[in-house]
């Protein structure tokens, strides 16, 4: 009982800390594509020392989920503070408010509240790289100013070579692998423009309130970055991912529903390559971000400013044969999380609870002491700031589609309806069903398999965890057991 007093003491200290004196700031930091490849998450290779600088300072999340691993539902999601079915944007097409025409996004939270409220580069979704430059699928409510830096990323567009050269569209460099070791400087690139503009933004506002959304577009394919930082890894010391035999043939087959043809034929010096570019695009983005964290300190504004830093959504590099996003495995929902806000206790530890990206919005409302908007679906990570071992009794809900149409060309099969994959994750175990388990079950367990390879759904020994788990999991997202 002690315990849980002190920890509801240290929470709600977060959130009224200097009620009276200067509000706090918020710098939200949103890469894209990115995994949990960094150096601050257990990488040998990464090179990431901006965002392991900023994970040694804050709270690091070590079992942080995505909603839906595809840009525009996981932005909807975080942004909004609402879960894919309560938006119903389960695709790269749709505009938020064309179902939900009155919801109060996360930054709107702060602009009613007086903040000054901007953004620069891609917090909604964009296409890249065809819509780099646009307003995308931006959502004006948001913010009172926004900027979209074009860099020569884009003019540079027909040298980046594309495991899909015949492809139109968004699909030939955007929905496939394509990479390019750029000419120039970082500040020639969209993301470096993107820091910049960012930092112009803090010097500007460094006097009142502020809530400024950073949105970097690397490592997201195409894998452009100049070509220093292909130099820092070597392909022939990159290691591939080795895949049992037999693994996708044992399935579920929409498991591997994310596999792409062109993919399929890569040879292994192209496969290191790849990664070889995603791990340049990284640590390009991650020069950027201490860019931004250098100007936050230059300003001296790290003492009334919370950052946090994360991804969309995971991404594959080959493990069990797939790439890029769009499955329920662990490489595809899970993504790198970090808090630091210099009030909390919990400054420089880990946390290993279950969190989603839906929390942001009731989190980062309550450390600024704001009312959050009622229905959201998230709920608020404050508890964990105080006390990164505190109980939270709250598994993650990851869902992905098959069959609906997106931006980078996936379509339904003739005959076929559209179906959903659901996937609950809690410290240990994964569950997941795929057209509410009529077409494939998942169950892992981490303790023994951290690679997924063992589906244990069919085990007798583990039949009691799977009704657990199945039942928890349909009353989340509102389905019969």
């Amino acid at each position: 009982m002690r315990h849980l007093f002190a920890v509801l003491v240290l929470a709600t200290s977060l959130s009224s800390l200097h009620a009276d004196e200067k509000k706090m700031n918020v710098l939200l930091i949103v890469s894209d594509d990115l995994c949990n490849r960094l150096g601050c998450y257990g990488d040998p290779v990464v090179k990431s020392p901006n965002i392991d600088k900023l994970a040694a300072k804050g709270v690091r999340f070590d079992r942080a989920y995505c909603q839906f691993p595809l840009c525009n539902p996981s932005r909807t999601s975080f942004l909004t503070g609402l879960r894919p079915d309560t938006t119903r944007v389960y695709e790269n097409a749709t505009q938020f408010r064309k179902n939900k025409p009155d919801a109060q996004t996360l930054p709107q939270t702060f602009r009613r509240s007086g903040y000054y409220v901007a953004r620069v580069g891609k917090l909604y979704h964009y296409g890249v790289p065809a819509q780099i430059g646009t307003d995308g699928l931006d959502d004006k409510p948001s913010w009172e100013h926004v900027v979209n830096p074009r860099g020569r990323d884009k003019d540079d567009e027909e040298m980046i070579f594309t495991l899909n050269p015949t492809a139109k569209g968004p699909a030939r460099f955007g929905g496939t692998l394509s990479w390019l070791a750029a000419a120039g400087t970082d500040e020639d690139q969209t993301d470096g423009k993107t820091a910049l503009e960012i930092v112009k933004l803090l010097e500007a506002n460094k006097n009142r309130p502020f809530f400024l959304a950073c949105g970097f577009f690397r490592p997201h394919t195409p894998y452009v970055a100049p070509k220093k930082y292909f130099d820092m890894y070597s392909p022939d010391r990159l290691r591939l991912e080795q895949v049992p035999n037999g693994h996708r043939e044992a399935g579920p087959p929409l498991a591997f529903g994310s596999a792409k043809k062109e993919q399929e034929t890569m040879t292994d010096e192209q496969r290191r390559q790849a990664i070889q570019a995603y791990h340049a695009a990284t640590s390009f983005m991650d020069a950027q971000v201490g860019i931004v964290l250098n100007g936050l300190e230059r300003l001296g504004l790290t003492d009334n400013t919370i950052v946090v830093f994360f991804s969309d959504h995971g991404y594959h590099l080959g493990e069990h044969g797939l790439w890029q996003k769009m499955s329920l495995f662990e490489n595809s929902a899970r993504v790198p999380l970090v808090i630091c806000d210099p009030r909390a206790k919990s400054n420089g530890k880990s946390c290993v609870r279950t969190v989603e990206l839906v929390d942001l919005h009731p989190t980062l409302a309550e450390l600024c002491g704001l009312n959050s908007p009622a229905g959201l679906d998230g709920k608020s990570l404050v508890p964990l700031l105080a006390d990164a071992s505190a109980v939270r009794d709250r598994a993650a809900i990851t869902q992905v589609s098959r069959g609906t149409p997106t931006a980078t060309g996936e379509t339904t099969p003739k005959n076929q309806k559209p179906v959903m994959g659901y996937s609950i994750r809690t410290e240990r175990y994964r569950y997941t069903e795929w057209d509410a388990g009529n077409r494939g079950v998942q169950l892992f367990d981490y303790l023994v398999d951290p690679g997924e390879l063992n589906n244990l759904a069919q085990s007798k020994e583990h039949e009691a965890i799977v009704a657990e788990l199945r039942t928890h999991l349909h009353k989340r997202v509102g389905q019969a057991p």
